[in-house]
């Protein structure tokens, strides 16, 4: 797997882009996850870093959601789902809808910070090296969100 350099990346991530379908299950995914999430620490959390975290999340989640559909529908690519995300993405939900307060605020910041790891990773590998053009620019676009997703994710959830 070539690893893939980006300019001001936090880290080198030794990931390969996936198919387009694919790339848009996965980001799809993502979407998904952080605006059912948001909405779960907006209703759970009394903390204000975390619910400040979660609406900022969720109105980019839905931007990021907007885009996708229409570059997805430019490249005339249908969707896959990703057969790692969307079972990671459900299983970190299931685990935070049982959850309140402090419990429910630690396991949202790992959780975020588990995805948005993961995010990052496979958005630069496809901003880099996707077969698509409209998904590769999608990937561009949102690769600067996806990075200060992921670094605002490392400081809710102390710092890892």
């Amino acid at each position: 797997m070539p690893a893939v350099a980006l300019a001001g990346a936090s880290s080198a991530f030794a990931v390969d882009a996936l198919p387009d379908a694919r790339f848009v299950g996965f980001a799809q995914a993502v979407n998904e996850f952080d605006i059912a999430s948001g909405q779960l620490a907006l209703a759970r959390s009394g903390n204000e870093n975390i619910r400040g975290y979660a609406t900022r999340i969720i109105a980019e989640a839905t931007n990021s959601a907007s885009m996708l559909s229409k570059s997805r529908q430019e490249a005339g690519v249908s969707y896959a789902p990703d057969g790692a995300m969307g079972p990671k993405t459900a299983n970190l939900l299931s685990q935070l809808n049982g959850l309140q307060g402090p419990a429910f605020d630690s396991a949202f910041a790992n959780a975020q910070l588990s995805v948005h790891m993961d995010a990052e990773a496979q958005i630069g590998a496809y901003s880099q090296n996707g077969k698509s053009g409209p998904l590769r620019r999608y990937a561009q676009e949102t690769f600067p969100t996806s990075k200060a997703q992921l670094e605002y994710a490392r400081r809710i959830a102390g710092g890892r």
